[in-house]
């Protein structure tokens, strides 16, 4: 897998309302403002999801770069999760099989905007977070 330079940089679907609260969910946590975030649809995130395999027009996936390595799918998840405080505990997770957590994590990708919804264009953070994107 290619490498990226940028460090702890969360991929995510802007039009996805369970990926935008799932933004918002890590930037409210991540006390020490770590991560940063990128939008599929900007050019910045295009990039980005093509350079580690997403097709940016119809994203199966989020993604984080952690340690100059691109994570996906439940890996993704569990990496950002295990890096907030308090949340260290997560890291057991990836006992499970990959074969065991991505199908669970497909199942939710695969059906995202039917439960969750799709806004008509990508979210707008609010100030403090609008900082920590990158586009």
């Amino acid at each position: 897998m290619p490498k990226w330079p940028d460090d702890d940089v969360i991929l995510f679907d802007g039009v996805c309302v369970f990926c935008s609260r799932w933004v918002r969910f890590v930037a409210r946590r991540d006390t020490a403002k770590r991560f940063r975030f990128t939008p599929i649809q900007s050019v910045y995130g295009t990039r980005l999801a093509r350079t580690f395999g997403i097709d940016p027009d119809d994203p199966d996936t989020n993604a984080v770069v952690h340690g100059g390595e691109a994570f996906m799918k439940s890996d993704a998840a569990l990496t950002v999760l295990s890096q907030l405080p308090g949340w260290g505990w997560v890291r057991a997770l990836f006992v499970v099989p990959k074969p065991v957590r991505d199908p669970i994590y497909n199942l939710i990708a695969r059906n995202r905007y039917r439960i969750f919804g799709k806004y008509d264009a990508c979210f707008v953070p609010d100030a403090d977070l609008r900082a920590r994107v990158i586009e």
